[in-house]
């Protein structure tokens, strides 16, 4: 009995990360809220949450509790689902060869207005350190609005197909927060972005955005404790 409790928490609880009603980097129910709401015991709310973990769903903090990451599901518009370590190598790439060109092109073809919400865009993203899943959205419409400013209809329905999914949320990033942090880092990158951009240098936007992919993908072979690419700047994670 207490195996079919646990399942359909599992169930539950997968369905909510996956379809983005508990987003990534938000925290999942308190133990007291899920026991109340499914009337079941301590015992298989932490083994749900146990199950969870092991399908690289959840994270928990000691202290702080359990938290979504990106769901290993297809994302919206796209046939392919984003599941493995390969995967997200694979979406780098792909990403690498569009984004780096969609830079190039919006550093001569963005207008102030596409040029402002990029700020905003990195300005938020710095302010929502402390809270993941708003800051994974804001990091999202700063590569939308990039590829917005290129002003090619193509790379706008690439990343709008891929969806916010396509910005990985670790475990890690769950911490980056404060100086020298994840998040820290990843404005510092984007801001290399937009000032090329906002120079009106495409060889320069295009480097810039390069660069920031290649430590996108440092960073996750760091945290998955795999081979470290030396074509990305190393960086303290």
């Amino acid at each position: 009995m207490s195996r079919n409790l646990t399942t359909a928490l599992v169930d539950d609880l997968r369905a909510r990360i996956v379809d983005g009603r508990i987003a990534p980097g938000e925290r999942l129910p308190s133990e007291s809220s899920l026991i109340a709401e499914h009337g079941v015991s301590r015992t298989v709310v932490r083994e749900a949450v146990a199950r969870l973990q092991a399908e690289g769903l959840v994270h928990t903090r000691r202290g702080s509790g359990s938290f979504a990451l990106t769901p290993p599901a297809a994302p919206a518009g796209v046939g392919r689902p984003v599941r493995t370590l390969r995967d997200r190598r694979s979406l780098l790439a792909f990403r690498t060869g569009v984004e780096s060109e969609a830079a190039a092109l919006a550093a001569t073809a963005r207008d102030e207005q596409q040029l402002a919400r990029m700020e905003q865009e990195l300005l938020l993203t710095e302010q929502d350190a402390d809270h993941p899943a708003a800051a994974l959205e804001h990091d999202f419409e700063f590569h939308r609005t990039v590829a917005e400013a290129s002003h090619n209809p193509y790379y706008v329905d690439a990343l709008t197909g891929l969806g916010p999914a396509m910005i990985t949320m670790p475990p890690r990033r769950l911490d980056g927060a404060g100086p020298g942090g994840r998040t820290t880092r990843v404005v510092a990158e984007h801001r290399a972005v937009l000032d090329a951009i906002r120079a009106g240098d495409p060889l320069a936007a295009s480097a810039a955005m390069r660069l920031h992919l290649a430590n996108s993908l440092w960073r996750l072979e760091a945290e998955a404790g795999g081979p470290v690419s030396r074509t990305a700047v190393p960086v303290e994670d």
